[in-house]
């Protein structure tokens, strides 16, 4: 047999400028391979180069075997088992005949280039085989995921599946995500102390509560300071992310799907694949986070983002055709390049507890079809797109009636809970999904849709396919999946936006396939302000869902200045969600204005890179979008409540480049902001000029400068233009 190396180092360069990753793997004779060490690399070491060296012998950072424990050290591997030694959690749990097993794997082939490794591991006397697959991509990011096999005639059931990464001592806190419907990822910080951390969902869909990133970092790591690493699972079904510290082998971060019982069964040769669990490292979290950003861009070839107009909050389920075909008109004036119509155009649609599945234009409210507004935006020159929920159906449908059984349901007895007057079809029918597939696609044809609003307002619960009868989701997962591949295949040109009331399905394995993501469906700015922080973790700024709403806001029934609004919605991809038709002249005057503007700046800032400033005030916010060159910079600066600091004090810029010297002004000029200043403000400051005023780079980026005072929940834009670089700076940005 040829001899397997002890020793593998995997390396990849970072984009724009980001440092490298280097990871370190030791294939023992006996077990699985562990990771002894992932390095980031200075930017100016050649990562490959370093990969070309001969990696020393490993065990340095290996345990010593102690009494009173097992004659075997422990140092977990990537799937750590009993047979190696290790006693937390169990990551592999498998069974036969009710049986759980206990599989101790011998590596049998190991492959590998300079940036992955692929390794086969069996174990004849259980009768497995597990291949480990470990990569590191262009930006950085290190992906891990494994594929089981079934190698004897005899059922296989798979429990779990958990993959890991090792987490050096010195990180000794923990960060994650949660939230709910209107407050969606919100962070929270914890001590990563000893014992299990672990973060499941099981809503059948990533979940407004999701992980999103699960962050160890060195004490008080933020975004620009601590050494961190963050997991994530990509996957788009029920999942699991833990953090797990022993008092014998230090700690763990991984993460996989979460199964029920018999959900995944395989016979003979049949494989079960796991999501990949995807890790990033960074000196501060804009670094790690940045990571994910450029993964998701790596998959898509996106252009300038469209400015989208969605008729929800305009006109909910109260659509008709002369309506629209006025706000359409009012959308191109303004202009809007895309107009969506939401929910409530198909069969019976008049509230939300029927229609869902009966995917046909309701003659009611189109009399001369919905082509008729479909040709009239595209003669406006704008896209046109439709809102559409597949995968679920309501009872009060035709769908319904005619095949009862292809709602997932507990059993054929009972339907399960229902939510928002809705269950769930069961996608792993590949009747069911012809059906869906065969509907979406005669509206595309008929009214030339160029953009899916694709919705899903309900968790899966419940879940079992009457087909199969067995829980359904990881199936309904892929299935999801499938169809979505098919149509972008079969529709290249096809944009897809992933919803789920709200940010309830964002996770990087829809972000491999949607073109946006809708981060809530709270569109108040102040409380954007953090749910587009928390979402910015994973989702690239131009794919992220931002728009102009009216006030008060109809979630949360703040009332706040056109102005704000603006500003949060501009860093991301620009939108409107309001009534055109009820906007005064003067808002709409300015709305056009502002559009204009990012339309200039979008080419830029849908490119560059996002940053957050670490401001120990909780009362204000500073997030930026720097050009990959450097030579431009946009930071909003918020205020979201009062402050203890009396006026607020001094802000920074993160991102910058070293050595360069930026002019700094008000973007799109002073007066633009005069309703967000405080009332109680006698002095303005002196740099806060239609001219501005020009400044070291190390200044704004270490000590910063003071901001102008503004009222409690109210936000600016500032800009920042390298002098180096005056053609940057030649679209004028005072409207």
């Amino acid at each position: 047999m040829t001899r397997i190396p002890s020793t593998v180092v995997i390396t990849g360069n970072g984009l724009h400028g980001m440092a490298g990753t280097s990871l370190t793997l030791h294939v023992p004779s006996e077990g699985l391979p562990r990771i002894e060490s992932m390095l980031l690399m200075p930017t100016s070491v050649n990562v490959s180069e370093h990969s070309s060296h001969t990696p020393a012998e490993t065990g340095i950072s290996g345990p010593q075997v102690i009494g009173a424990y097992l004659d075997h050290a422990q140092n977990p591997s990537v799937m750590p088992t009993q047979s190696e030694a290790w006693l937390g959690t169990p990551k592999l749990v498998l069974a036969r005949d009710g049986v759980q097993l206990f599989p101790r794997f011998t590596v049998t082939e190991l492959t590998n280039a300079q940036t992955w490794a692929h390794i086969e591991a069996v174990d004849e006397q259980c009768g497995v085989q597990l291949d480990i697959m470990i990569s590191i991509n262009e930006a950085g990011l290190i992906l891990q995921h494994a594929r089981l096999t079934n190698l004897i005639d005899n059922p296989l059931e798979v429990r779990s599946l958990l993959l890991s990464v090792p987490v050096p001592d010195s990180m000794t806190e923990l960060q994650t995500c949660t939230g709910h419907h209107l407050r969606e990822r919100h962070v929270e910080r914890m001590p990563f102390t000893s014992g299990l951390h672990a973060k499941e969902s099981w809503v059948g869909r990533t979940g407004f509560d999701s992980t999103t990133l699960l962050c160890a970092g060195t004490r008080d790591f933020s975004f620009e300071r601590g050494r961190v690493m963050c997991a994530h699972v990509a996957w788009s079904g029920n999942t699991v992310h833990f953090a797990e510290k022993t008092p014998q082998c230090g700690s763990l971060l991984g993460g996989g799907e979460a199964l029920y019982a018999g959900e995944v069964t395989l016979d003979n040769n049949e494989t079960y694949t796991s999501p990949v669990l995807e890790v990033s490292l960074g000196n501060g979290l804009n670094e790690a986070s940045a990571r994910f950003r450029e993964t998701v861009r790596l998959a898509h070839k996106l252009g300038p983002r469209p400015v989208t107009l969605n008729t929800w909050e305009a006109v909910y389920y109260g659509q008709n055709e002369t309506t629209l075909l006025e706000l359409a008109d009012v959308a191109a004036q303004v202009g809007v390049e895309r107009f969506v119509v939401d929910d409530g155009w198909f069969l019976g649609r008049r509230t939300d507890t029927a229609g869902l599945g009966d995917w046909q234009v309701d003659d009611a409210v189109w009399p001369n079809g919905l082509q008729a507004l479909a040709d009239h935006v595209h003669e406006l020159g704008m896209e046109f797109g439709l809102w559409f929920e597949p995968e679920m159906i309501n009872l009060d449908s035709e769908l319904a009636r005619s095949h009862p059984d292809w709602i997932l349901s507990p059993d054929v007895t009972r339907l399960g809970l229902s939510g928002r007057d809705q269950y769930v079809l069961d996608m792993s029918r590949l009747d069911a999904r012809n059906y869906i597939f065969n509907s979406l696609s005669a509206i595309i044809d008929d009214c030339g849709v160029d953009y899916i609003k694709w919705d899903h307002n309900r968790p899966v619960t419940e879940a079992v396919s009457l087909y199969s009868e067995r829980p359904a989701v990881h199936v309904q997962t892929e299935a999801v999946y499938e169809l979505i591949d098919a149509l972008k295949q079969h529709y290249p040109k096809l944009e897809i936006e992933s919803c789920a009331s709200g940010g309830g399905r964002i996770d990087m394995a829809m972000l491999q396939r949607a073109d946006r993501v809708w981060a809530s469906d709270c569109t108040d700015p102040m409380e954007r302000v953090d749910i587009q922080r928390g979402t910015s973790l994973i989702v690239p700024q131009e794919m992220m869902g931002t728009h102009i709403s009216a006030s008060p806001n109809h979630a949360t029934l703040r009332q706040t200045t056109l102005m704000t609004r603006i500003a949060m919605a501009f860093f991301g991809h620009l939108g409107v969600e309001w009534n055109l038709l009820q906007v005064p002249q003067e808002d709409l005057k300015k709305l056009t204005e502002w559009i204009s503007l990012y339309k200039q700046q979008r080419g830029w800032m849908h490119e560059g890179n996002l940053v957050h400033a670490d401001i120990d005030d909780a009362a204000v916010r500073v997030d930026g979008i720097v050009s990959q060159d450097g030579a431009h910079a946009l930071y909003r600066y918020t205020v979201v409540s009062s402050s203890n600091t009396y006026p607020n004090g001094a802000i920074r810029f993160p991102g910058l480049t070293a050595g360069h010297r930026y002019l700094v002004q008000p973007f799109g000029g002073a007066n633009q902001y005069l309703h967000e200043m405080s009332p109680s403000t006698r002095t303005a400051q002196p740099w806060w000029l239609d001219e501005g005023m020009v400044f070291d780079a190390a200044l704004l980026t270490q000590w910063g400068i003071r901001p102008p005072q503004l009222a409690p929940e109210h936000a600016v834009l500032i800009e920042c233009l390298d002098i180096a670089n005056p053609q940057k700076g030649a679209t004028t940005s005072h409207t």
